[in-house]
């Protein structure tokens, strides 16, 4: 069996997590579409190729954060299973992405996140093919507002299904226009305590 330390081994895992973790928060997205297809040109075709384009921007985040999880293994900063070896870096990646939800970069994916609507009308492409483009758009946005929570799974494991349960828990949330505004920057400042508690462990 292929160790789970090796590129070829992390990346279906990843790519499998990927899938689970993200499809219930593209509901809203693939509903918004449906409703053009009712008021407007939109099409069966179109919506495939928007679930295309989504998955292929994840699969392609996939490959990324599982070169960078072989290559933080190899240099021995997390563990094989994939927990941070020090508890100074899980401070530092929470830190990171603590302070990541107070950015402009975080405010404009996650306001494309809270209304694919919007995004769909001010860049609208028919059939196959524009389905596909606007879908790489909307995972890329995507990508750009949860990439953090992600990466956070090296802090309590990529392989512990409570923690990366958490962590889709979270992005769901975000992605609620009735809540989602309102709790970004509320998880920042958590995080960002949460990284001092560690650090502070971690001089004791």
């Amino acid at each position: 069996m292929m160790p789970m330390t090796s590129f070829g081994a992390l990346f279906p895992m990843w790519a499998i997590m990927m899938a689970a973790m993200m499809l219930p928060t593209l509901v809203p997205t693939l509903l918004s579409y449906e409703d053009l297809m009712r008021s407007a040109n939109g099409t069966r075709a179109g919506w495939l190729g928007v679930l295309l384009g989504y998955f292929i921007t994840w699969v392609g985040f996939a490959v990324l954060i599982s070169a960078v999880q072989v290559a933080l293994l190899t240099s021995g900063a997390i563990t094989s299973l994939g927990t941070s070896a020090s508890p100074f870096i899980a401070a530092a990646l929470l830190f990171a992405v603590g302070i990541y939800q107070f950015t402009r970069i975080k405010d404009a994916c996650h306001g494309v996140c809270l209304s694919p609507m919007t995004y769909f009308l001010g860049r609208w492409k028919t059939g196959f093919a524009g389905g596909l483009r606007m879908g790489l758009g909307l995972g890329s946005f995507c990508v750009g507002c949860c990439w953090g929570f992600m990466a956070l799974g090296f802090v309590g494991g990529v392989m512990s299904l409570l923690w990366m349960g958490l962590a889709t828990f979270v992005m769901i949330l975000e992605k609620l226009p009735q809540v989602g505004r309102h709790i970004t920057r509320p998880l920042g400042v958590i995080l960002i305590i949460a990284g001092c508690a560690t650090a502070g462990y971690g001089l004791t």
